[in-house]
């Protein structure tokens, strides 16, 4: 009889395995990936059991890599691990970095910057301080808050 606390989710033949996602976080990276329109296989697994975190979530997505941005995953969390699967084994890890630009994510607050006039321009924003995750608006220099990732 299997471990009741094990959860088995099958491999994946092709795709993408979205590892090391902090616990709680999974539906925040589906929404801003826009995996919900994407024309493949997504499998979400909540709060799985973590020797290096505690607990994690993980994404598993039957697509190639380029249908994923990221750019947003690495604004996201760039703590993540991306598995590359191919014939149902990892082929490659990639580790993500904070983008130096991200567009039309997030949404300036400035209510005198021309994004707020202009809604057609994109939402552009430029990493100013890395170590600190600062980004700020492209058009008024307005600085993000609110990371979408806190650890």
């Amino acid at each position: 009889m299997p471990n009741e606390s094990t959860l088995n989710v099958s491999g994946l033949s092709e795709g993408v395995v979205l590892d090391h996602i902090q616990a709680g976080k999974c539906m925040d990276i589906y929404k801003y990936l826009k995996l919900d329109k994407l024309d493949c296989t997504v499998a979400i697994i909540k709060n799985a059991t973590s020797h290096k975190m505690g607990r994690k979530d993980i994404i598993k997505i039957e697509c190639p890599i380029d249908y994923i941005d990221l750019d947003v995953l690495g604004f996201i969390d760039h703590n993540i691990t991306i598995n590359i699967i191919q014939d149902n084994k990892i082929v490659e890890k990639k580790r993500l970095h904070l983008p130096k630009q991200i567009t039309n994510v997030i949404r300036c607050k400035n209510p005198r910057c021309i994004t707020s006039i202009e809604p057609e321009l994109d939402q552009i924003f430029i990493l100013t301080d890395e170590e600190k995750e600062v980004y700020r608006c492209k058009y008024c220099e307005e600085k993000y808050q609110g990371h979408l990732n806190k650890r």
